[in-house]
């Protein structure tokens, strides 16, 4: 059984950015379990025609490892892929990565003041569990009758089937989110006929995309100091944009927005009337696109609002009673944010799994640790997503968070450490209070954001400076800490 200080889950963003942190401070003894081939994560995995980010590229990246070559404002998905690798490459990263490793279980010993983890790739212990496994990972489909059963070809837009030629085939979309407004552009043009099922019409904003010119990047390949302030910029402007959210003024300013970009792209007013949200801006995420709502106009588009109630062989029947017949079906359907899969693996003292530690609703002291997991840190946990800005941005303050944790274990020679329930609940509670009352809950939507019980567990309700800086101090009168009764070796060395 081999053993390592540190035990990172996952080579994407979040894994990947904790491990530059270790290198930078000299740490060598970790361990990245990678189930996957190669680093990435959701940038590997969803590979759909289209797939891009929409937060510039310039912000969704590692603050210290910038890229002055990105082609455009917002990166495409192969191209963060590209940036993924060649971090990984380029900072030394991948000796520390065990690709085709996948976590089966990590299980707390309490005794001994460490994890048991098992993989697909043989046993390993280590004090500090780190998981950098984001909510975005199991692809949810609707639950729809006969589903299971439709006869012809059947994905999800997070498991792409490259394999299926689309051309000149009967294809239908259902859903309407971020992942679609990006693919259908894209495959509009290669099938015979698309039908669009939208449930609810999202607010799409205008993308004004642009490619970056030479220029551009020779100058920030001179001039690093260039693109830092272009980082900051745009971050600055990104946060304006939670005023959106908690100022009703602002909110119908950036409505008026969504609606003229609506009129200026659509012009038949029955079409339009479909495409037009009845909720508040923000309830959902936010979409931007610029080709969007052209593709839903071609002749050889139709968008069905009517309720799907079954699907038999290869037909789909609404409400309205028709029923439409397909070669294809894809789910752009997005995720399960609020049970992630990674909590069904994950076992804490007296055998408790994380799942069930959530079965109620997720929290977790700043997002990062939970009660009753000792030496257990979560990248991207419970309320750390954001409506309005770069998640890179929240991940790189958890990892110095977490690294403040670490060097306070290693001072204080603590055995574990872990949140106290006393703490952990009135944390959450504060973040409830406001949550209850935020567009998020009240803006008239049903989303990804809310639980089975219509509670917030997955956004930050403020803006994301606002979070770096409740971070920013690592208070051990948080925790419950336990003194090692025998000399340790350094976490943090």
């Amino acid at each position: 059984m081999t053993h390592h200080q540190i035990a990172i889950l996952g080579a994407g963003f979040a894994g990947l950015g904790t491990a530059l942190e270790l290198r930078r401070r000299g740490v060598h003894n970790f361990v990245i379990f990678e189930r996957g081939a190669e680093v990435g994560g959701t940038w590997r995995d969803n590979t759909y025609p289209g797939c891009a980010c929409d937060v510039k590229s310039d912000l969704y990246s590692f603050s210290g490892v910038p890229n002055p070559d990105w082609s455009h404002r917002y990166a495409r998905q192969p191209e963060i892929l590209a940036y993924l690798r060649t971090t990984a490459d380029e900072q030394g990263l991948r000796p520390h990565i065990r690709f085709n490793t996948e976590m089966e279980e990590a299980r707390w010993d309490e005794e001994e003041g460490l994890w048991r983890i098992r993989t697909s790739g043989g046993d390993f212990t280590a004090r500090v569990l780190i998981s950098g496994h984001g909510p975005l990972i199991e692809p949810k489909w609707p639950d729809i009758p006969g589903l299971e059963d439709f006869q012809c070809e059947r994905f999800h837009s997070a498991r792409w089937n490259h394999a299926v030629d689309l051309r000149g085939k009967r294809v239908a979309v259902i859903g309407t989110g971020a992942s679609a407004i990006q693919f259908i552009p894209e495959i509009q043009p290669l099938v015979g006929r698309l039908t669009v099922f939208q449930r609810t019409p999202p607010w799409v904003m205008p993308r004004m995309d642009d490619e970056t010119s030479p220029r551009r990047r020779e100058l920030f390949r001179r001039y690093p100091a260039l693109q830092r302030l272009s980082r900051q910029w745009i971050f600055v402007k990104a946060e304006a944009r939670h005023l959106g959210f908690s100022n009703p003024k602002v909110g119908a300013l950036m409505e008026r927005v969504g609606h003229q970009h609506l009129e200026a792209q659509v012009a038949d007013p029955e079409l339009r009337s479909k495409l037009t949200p009845d909720y508040r801006l923000g309830c959902k995420r936010i979409l931007v696109s610029d080709d969007y709502y052209p593709a839903i106009q071609q002749p050889n588009v139709e968008l069905v609002t009517e309720a799907i109630t079954g699907i038999h062989g290869n037909e789909i029947r609404t409400a309205d009673g028709q029923d439409r017949v397909f070669d294809v079906l894809i789910g752009g359907t997005g995720f399960n944010a609020t049970q992630p899969p990674m909590a069904r693996r994950i076992v804490g003292r007296g055998g408790q799994r994380l799942s069930e530690a959530w079965d109620t609703y997720m929290e977790a002291l700043h997002g990062t640790a939970v009660t009753g997991f000792p030496n257990l840190f979560l990248l991207v946990g419970p309320n750390t997503a954001l409506g309005h800005n770069s998640i890179v941005y929240i991940i790189e303050a958890q990892v110095a968070y977490i690294l403040r944790a670490l060097a306070h274990m290693d001072a204080a020679h603590l055995l574990s450490l872990e949140p106290t329930p006393e703490a952990q609940r009135a944390y959450s509670d504060a973040l409830q209070d406001k949550l209850r009352k935020s567009v998020w809950v009240q803006g008239g939507c049903t989303s990804y954001y809310l639980d089975a019980n219509g509670r917030n567990s997955t956004l930050w309700p403020e803006r994301a400076s606002n979070f770096r800086r409740t971070l920013g101090r690592f208070d051990p009168a948080l925790y419950r800490a336990r003194l090692s009764p025998r000399p340790l070796p350094p976490l943090l060395a």
